[in-house]
């Protein structure tokens, strides 16, 4: 088992143990993503990750069931297929190739791309749904320092709303949250 799949583990797990909490009316409530609920943020994770790995590798990732039916069950089910992509060692080094991405092994790709998200989102989902949640601190500092020198060019994509003015001596999670436009 590679680095990046057991990082992919403890991440997913914090994701799973946030998402196995939420109360069934809470699906609907607000999410700090603008426009997004509760649901929304595991819809997020479940349209466009298979969309992703689909267009870039010869693999198919599909999630059933639907979101709408069982979010919990659908997460579990993305989560379970990108898990078990990263323990097989052949197809975590299998050719991921995105005209938009780049060209990078499955495994360096779900590192870059996918594993932040699931950190970010694990913290957007708690909030939605009034959880506390303290996130991998390794994971925090990795992308902490892996995005901050990137703030003009992921600023510009898109992808991150306005950073958010936060204490210098603010801890790593706050500071991550603050960068990529949350307030913690």
């Amino acid at each position: 088992m590679t680095e990046i799949a057991e990082r992919y583990r403890t991440v997913a797990s914090g994701f799973t143990a946030v998402a196995a909490l939420v109360p069934e009316p809470a699906w609907d409530d607000p999410s700090p993503c603008e426009g997004w609920v509760a649901r929304d943020v595991i819809r997020h994770m479940v349209e466009w990750i298979p969309s992703f790995i689909n267009s870039a590798t010869a693999i198919t990732v599909s999630v059933e069931p639907s979101v709408d039916s069982d979010p919990v069950a659908a997460w579990q089910a993305l989560s379970d297929s990108l898990q078990r992509l990263l323990d097989d060692p052949r197809t975590a080094a299998s050719e991921f190739v995105h005209e938009y991405a780049g060209r990078h092994t499955l495994e360096a790709a779900i590192a870059m791309f996918i594993l932040h998200d699931v950190l970010i989102h694990t913290w957007d989902l708690a909030r939605a749904t009034g959880q506390d949640v303290v996130l991998d601190a390794e994971e925090v500092q990795l992308m902490l320092v892996g995005i901050e020198p990137m703030d003009e060019i992921l600023r510009s994509s898109g992808h991150f709303g306005p950073r958010v003015e936060i204490s210098e001596t603010a801890s790593d999670q706050d500071r991550l949250l603050a960068f990529v436009g949350r307030r913690p």
